[in-house]
């Protein structure tokens, strides 16, 4: 492990590997991304509109807001796990856990602000995973920030890679897999951990088991169950294949490209084209897919007629198109008439 205090203002900015054990203090909790005016602020911000989309699918509760080139960011408030930061919403700066999955500016830009709020709210500094890569511009980020500020704000910034597991907590891991995109870009999966007490030690008493596990005898299996991939900004590629992947209860992908014309364009920036979708579809088993980082170039409804044409009916009930919005709020575009 290592770190460095530069001035008194700075209370620790540390970067540490995965092998390294970290111990957990007490938090002064924001509910799960909750509105400030939620979390004992005076005033009426509970009632701020949001410019985030939430929506419930397969009972995972998301948050978020995702256009090519804008923001991405996609909360997962029960499992206190944001995957990117986009412009730090304030429904993220009370999530303790922030997934980065590469530095391309629209996923990327609020990681300061969101580190900077959770000090200004008294709020125990956040934990951000990145590729070991990003690790040093993200700490000379935010020491440039510090200089512009008057004081670097605390922060925990860990390197990761794939398969490098980091805990969450005795049930929950995050798991880091590698994306088909360029430079350091990676997905994350939410893996549940469930322990089983083996068939052949049922019929034991709790003393016989507790005197097993002393002995050294493994009494239990584990049983892991993806809840959550977010496959980041990405062509489509092998980590389709991996099980916490392809299994995971909710699926988040993103498509970018969907006119004819934008062929050419999918596959130079490495990102998934409408026609993937059939073989995407194909390789996983997930039961819900969510598509995210559509573009301003293809409007909601234009991009729903796209996928009525090309994908099975089977295929068209695992969707949902994250952005879709109820007519009411769609406004009154002819481009988003579904």
């Amino acid at each position: 492990m290592s770190g460095m205090i530069r001035d008194r203002h700075q209370i620790w900015s540390i970067t540490e590997t995965l092998g390294t054990r970290y111990s957990r203090r007490p938090k002064k909790r924001n509910p799960a991304g909750a509105p400030l005016g939620k979390t004992g602020f005076s005033g009426h911000s509970d009632r701020m509109a949001s410019r985030l989309i939430e929506k419930t699918v397969g009972g995972v509760r998301l948050q978020g807001f995702s256009l090519a080139g804008e923001e991405t960011i996609m909360i997962v408030p029960e499992m206190n796990v944001a995957f990117d930061i986009g412009r730090a919403p304030r429904e993220a700066i009370g999530i303790d856990h922030i997934c980065l999955s590469h530095g391309h500016m629209d996923h990327a830009a609020g990681l300061a602000y969101y580190f900077s709020q959770r000090n200004f709210q008294g709020t125990p500094p956040g934990t951000v995973l990145a590729h070991h890569k990003l690790v040093p511009a993200i700490e000379d980020l935010l020491q440039v920030w510090g200089r512009i500020e008057g004081h670097v704000s605390p922060g925990r910034i860990i390197g990761v890679d794939e398969d490098e597991d980091f805990q969450l907590h005795r049930s929950l891991v995050i798991r880091p897999f590698r994306v088909s995109h360029p430079g350091p870009t990676l997905g994350f999966s939410l893996v549940e951990v469930r322990k089983k007490l083996k068939p052949e030690f049922v019929s034991l008493s709790g003393q016989q088991i507790a005197d097993l596990k002393r002995s050294g005898q493994i009494v239990e299996d584990r049983l892991e169950i993806p809840r959550v991939a977010f496959c980041s900004d990405s062509a489509i590629g092998p980590f389709l294949d991996r099980d916490h992947v392809r299994n995971a209860e909710v699926l988040i992908v993103e498509c970018t490209f969907f006119e004819p014309d934008h062929l050419d364009r999918a596959r130079q920036g490495q990102h998934t084209y409408i026609d993937d979708l059939p073989q995407l579809l194909d390789r996983v088993r997930s039961p819900h897919i969510v598509l995210m980082h559509m573009s301003r170039r293809t409007g909601i409804g234009a991009a729903k007629r796209y996928l009525r044409r090309l994908l099975k009916p089977a295929d068209l009930e695992r969707l949902t198109i994250f952005m879709d919005l109820p007519a009411p709020q769609r406004g009154h575009r002819p481009d988003d008439k579904a």
